[in-house]
Order: C-alpha cells, then sequence, then structure tokens
C-alpha cells in the first residue's frame, strides 16, 4: 500500500470535510444531534483510560488520545463563541488560532482529561439548545475567516462541527485498536 495513502486514511479515518450542496432539515437536526451527543460518546471512550493509554497517537507524529479531547475542547469553544459572534454582529470577522500550537500548551498536554470532559458536556449543552433555536434566516448568517476565499454560514459550520466531532472520535478509537501504533 502506497504510505501516502495509508497516511491519509490516519489523518482522515471518516474523509475529509465535505461541504454539502444541498441541506434538508433532517440534515439539520442529525447534524446537532452528532453535536449534542459527542460528550456521551466521548465519555463512552476515554474517561478510563490509563495514563499510558492516554498517550497512544491515532497516528505517527499526530496527537495523542488526550491533546484530541483537550483539542476538542478549544476547538469547540472557539466554534461557539464565532456562533454567538455571528449571531449578534454584522458579518464578523473572526479571529484564528494555532491549533497545533495550542496542543503543545501544557494544559492540552496534561495527563487529567476531566476538567476538558467537564467543559466539553457543558459547552455542548449549552451549544445545542442555541443550535436548536436557529432558524433559517439565522442559519444563513455569515462570518469571515480569514484564511477562507468566502465568508462561511452557520448551516455549513454546524455540519463541519458534527463532521469534526466524528472525525476526532474515529481518531480516538483508531488509537485505542492500535493500541497507539
Amino acid at each position: 500500500m502506497d504510505p501516502q495513502t495509508d497516511l491519509e486514511r490516519l489523518k482522515y479515518p471518516i474523509g475529509k470535510f465535505n461541504k454539502p450542496d444541498s441541506i434538508s432539515e433532517e440534515d439539520i437536526k442529525s447534524w446537532i444531534t452528532d453535536i449534542e451527543q459527542f460528550p456521551n460518546r466521548l465519555n463512552k471512550l476515554v474517561p478510563y483510560l490509563s495514563a499510558s493509554e492516554l498517550n497512544y497517537r491515532y497516528r505517527p507524529e499526530g496527537w495523542t488520545i488526550k491533546q484530541v479531547v483537550h483539542h476538542c475542547a478549544d476547538s469547540h469553544m472557539n466554534s461557539f463563541v464565532r456562533f454567538k459572534l455571528c449571531l449578534t454582529e454584522e458579518l464578523p470577522t473572526i479571529k484564528t488560532y494555532h491549533e497545533d500550537r495550542w496542543a503543545e500548551l501544557p494544559d492540552a498536554t496534561e495527563p487529567d482529561i476531566s476538567t476538558s470532559l467537564k467543559l466539553i458536556e457543558g459547552l455542548h449543552a449549552r451549544w445545542t439548545v442555541l443550535l436548536k433555536s436557529l432558524d433559517t434566516s439565522l442559519l444563513s448568517k455569515q462570518y469571515v475567516h480569514p484564511e477562507k476565499a468566502q465568508p462561511l454560514d452557520l448551516v455549513n459550520t454546524i455540519a463541519l462541527y458534527a463532521w469534526h466531532c466524528n472525525h476526532h472520535l474515529a481518531h480516538i478509537k483508531q488509537a485505542l485498536e492500535n493500541k497507539g501504533n
């Protein structure tokens, strides 16, 4: 097997995110459910892992399980703030962050993931309330991401973060199945 293809499969076990061509109400409900259920699904995988297991990597030179968990807290906090900015300002330009650098900070390499799990649980509860309240006119609101050519809308951002949840759950499962190898 081609090493590059194998690496891509390890990086993207559920495939890369593809912006949907059309979006139904059922799609939106399904994505919100994915976001809502993420803390429960994560809590079925990680709270009882040993320190050694939390250091398993999902791919060579990839993040450890603990870094993935801490990253999800960081990333989803940023997304929640972006949603709130988008809903309260006209076409806001959001702040980017260096997720790779954040993943190396002491709080992201901390072996105790319980604080990030609690943060994710509370954050997703609030985020879900917000997402379920959005109507069609609010879902079409947009924000500017400095690294993207076009403004992004909230409905596609919901799709992206549902994918993000499933993407990182797959990373954790992959690391556990392969015992970090």
